[in-house]
C-alpha cells in the first residue's frame, strides 16, 4: 500500500466505528462539546508527540505516510489522534445506550 498504509489504516478503523453512530441513542458526532471532550487528551498529547518527533525519539516512514508533515509530524499522526478517540467515543455510547435494552428485556 506503500504510502496509503498509514491512511488507509485510519479510514478502516472509522469506517468499523461510524455505523455506531446511527444506533438509536448514540449521538456522538453532534455533540460537539462532549466529542471535543474526548479528544482533548489526545490533542493534548500531540505537544509530546511533536517533542518525541524533533528530539528524534522516533520517527515516522516516509514509505508508509504522504510526507507532509505539520510540526514535524505526518498528517496521519495527527489524523490518529482524531479517528481513534472518536472512534473510541463511538463504542462507549453504543454500549452505554444498548446495554441497558439489553438487560431489560
Amino acid at each position: 500500500m506503500g504510502h496509503w498504509t498509514y491512511t488507509v489504516i485510519l479510514v478502516a478503523t472509522f469506517a468499523a466505528a461510524a455505523w455506531l453512530q446511527a444506533l438509536p441513542g448514540v449521538h456522538v458526532l453532534d455533540r460537539p462539546r462532549r466529542l471535543g471532550a474526548a479528544l482533548l487528551p489526545g490533542l493534548l498529547f500531540l505537544g509530546w508527540d511533536v517533542l518525541a518527533a524533533q528530539s528524534r525519539w522516533w520517527a515516522f516512514s516516509d514509505d508508509h505516510t504522504f510526507g507532509v508533515r505539520v510540526l514535524g509530524l505526518p498528517l496521519e499522526e495527527i489524523a490518529f489522534f482524531l479517528v481513534v478517540p472518536t472512534c473510541a467515543m463511538l463504542g462507549y455510547e453504543a454500549v452505554r445506550v444498548t446495554l441497558p435494552r439489553i438487560r431489560d428485556r
